[in-house]
């Protein structure tokens, strides 16, 4: 296993409670595929105390444009770390962080559901790549990967984010000296 998405979920999840003015605790929702520009932000399975983030903005009414602040909200999470390395140089504090939950998760038993990166075997109707989803981690490593029901824009974004990793794994054993 990997990392995968775990710090970007982390990102998300904060981005949304200063957004909603809700504790990132009871935010439940992922940051899906690569680590990088093409990851994506399953709303469908985005939730605030048990409610469909649709359904939770009628409350919320925070916004007028539910869907643009959506947009707005991602392309911030696929930049922070851009913004941060121009700050700081780098973005070793925050994957340290997210590799102590990680290893939390395992160290304590947690049966936790994180977006660690796994190599996919059919799920999500994806096969042979390595990608951030939600799987259970306990002290057996990761028990199984946790498949949810995407909408049919979710499943593309996800399959594009696939394809990029496998694009760039075909680039790189082109380069590789035999």
């Amino acid at each position: 296993m990997g990392s995968g998405t775990v710090l970007d979920t982390a990102r998300f999840r904060y981005m949304l409670s200063d957004h909603c003015g809700v504790d990132p605790r009871n935010i439940h929702g992922y940051i899906l595929g690569e680590h990088g520009d093409s990851e994506i932000a399953p709303w469908s399975l985005t939730h605030i105390a048990g409610m469909p983030m649709d359904e939770y903005c009628a409350i919320c009414r925070k916004c007028e444009d539910w869907k643009q602040v959506q947009g707005d909200i991602l392309e911030r999470v696929r930049k922070s770390a851009y913004h941060i390395i121009d700050y700081k140089g780098a973005t070793n504090y925050a994957i340290g962080l997210a590799l102590v939950r990680i290893i939390g998760a395992i160290l304590r038993n947690e049966h936790s559901i994180l977006t660690v990166s796994v190599r996919l075997n059919g799920e999500y109707g994806i096969h042979d790549v390595c990608l951030g989803v939600p799987c259970l981690v306990s002290d057996q490593g990761v028990e199984r990967v946790i498949e949810g029901k995407l909408s049919a824009g979710e499943q593309a974004g996800l399959l594009h984010s696939a394809s990029v990793l496998q694009d760039a794994w075909k680039q790189l054993q082109e380069e590789s000296p035999s």
